[in-house]
């Protein structure tokens, strides 16, 4: 009766390490997944990535002194969920997803200016006070950054809400938690910052202060660049950098459609013809043109459409849409990584994870997952005495 008991203990004993050395084995395969779909998977796409390098001068036999470069970062469209239109599962997966990408594109590529362009939130438009300072409060933890790495925002229309639902309430609400400085200067590289929103072109009160705006901006740009012949108009102050303006603002300038838009992040194909409208798509004709003409800028970035374009406008000043820093809007969300002297500048694009590269690596553990624990009820032979017995018998045939 003792042998027998002991022999059930035996086998008990034997059963309870096998369930719980299946158990450590599920676990252990659930945690790698977890942590490599959802921390180590952008350490090892962003690491790809690096800056790209400016031109520089040829070497004449003079002695040459080297403009500093200033490495700039550029996104756009975050578009937070709010309260009214923001599922908790997927406002908890988008933001996870946008701030372990900017964290580690912060740690690894470590810029020393970061711009985003607009729509930062996506209810902005329309949020009362509370949720507003609740959508504030889980933007700064998620693009939270160090005091030597400035943070530059310009507003969208879900920020502040189109031209017909803007006013200054809304204005002065996002600029007490963004700087609205309009115009920026380092390591002699100039960036204008433009309400686009703004830009309406019917003479309301907000518009007509910011095209003063930027027209005391282009007339400070003109006396920079005119250092040598400084007429009396310009003042005594110290003047700005004698360099053409990198011009950051939400909505694109005018064009027809992304039809001659091109690349894997550009709009689909079945979309890239639909006509823009102006004022809403894209800035119009009359705005674009002022835009031009008065700050002359070497280089303008915009995002609003959630797609990348590169567009030349008037006498070949480029622009460069920038896609969706967001995993909702996109599947390849990506951002631009600039290297920025005040004569040259170099542009390269960082993209993300791809979402069904993650989506494929958590069906394939679920599979995997799926086989373990059918071998180890007997249901499924195991793969490798499986492969063994095929390898043996094509042997003997």
């Amino acid at each position: 009766m003792a042998t027998i008991r002991l022999w059930f203990g035996r086998q008990n004993f034997c059963l309870l390490k096998k369930r719980s050395f299946l158990l450590l084995k599920l676990i252990a395969v659930v945690f790698a997944v977890l942590l490599f779909c959802e921390f180590l998977i952008y350490y090892v796409v962003i690491f790809r990535c690096n800056w790209p390098e400016v031109k520089t001068p040829a070497y004449d036999g003079k002695q040459e002194t080297l403009d500093p470069v200033l490495k700039a970062m550029f996104l756009a469209d975050t578009h937070l969920l709010g309260e009214v239109r923001g599922h908790w599962l997927d406002k908890l997966r988008r933001e996870w997803q946008m701030e372990r990408a900017f964290q580690t594109a912060l740690w690894l590529l470590q810029p020393e200016v970061i711009f985003i362009l607009g729509d930062i939130f996506d209810e902005g438009k329309w949020s009362s006070s509370q949720a507003w300072a609740d959508d504030v409060k889980r933007f700064q933890k998620m693009f939270r950054h160090p005091q030597h790495v400035q943070l530059k925002v310009v507003a969208g229309n879900h920020d502040i809400g189109f031209h017909y639902q803007m006013n200054t309430y809304k204005i002065k609400r996002f600029e007490k938690v963004f700087n609205p400085e309009r115009l920026f200067s380092w390591k002699g590289v100039n960036f204008v910052m433009v309400n686009s929103v703004a830009l309406e072109g019917d003479s309301c009160n907000i518009c007509s202060e910011a095209e003063a705006e930027l027209i005391e901006i282009s007339h400070k740009l003109n006396c920079s660049r005119e250092q040598e012949h400084r007429s009396s108009r310009c003042g005594d102050g110290p003047p700005l950098p004698a360099s053409a303006p990198v011009l950051v603002q939400h909505f694109p300038l005018y064009r027809r459609s992304d039809a001659n838009c091109s690349g894997e992040d550009a709009a689909p194909a079945d979309e890239r013809d639909i006509p823009f409208k102006e004022r809403y798509d894209v800035l119009s004709r009359e705005a674009s043109q002022k835009l031009l003409w008065w700050l002359r800028p070497r280089l303008v970035l915009s995002g609003h459409t959630h797609s990348a374009c590169e567009v030349l406008h008037g006498a070949g000043t480029p622009e460069l849409s920038v896609p969706s820093f967001s995993w909702r809007n996109r599947n390849n969300p990506s951002f631009i990584m600039g290297s920025m002297t005040p004569t040259e500048y170099a542009l390269a694009k960082c993209y993300l994870p791809f979402e069904h590269t993650v989506l494929t690596v958590y069906c394939g553990a679920a599979g995997f997952l799926v086989v373990l624990i059918l071998v180890h009820l007997g249901l499924l032979g195991s793969p490798f005495v499986l492969g063994w017995k095929l390898l043996r018998k094509f042997k003997t045939t």
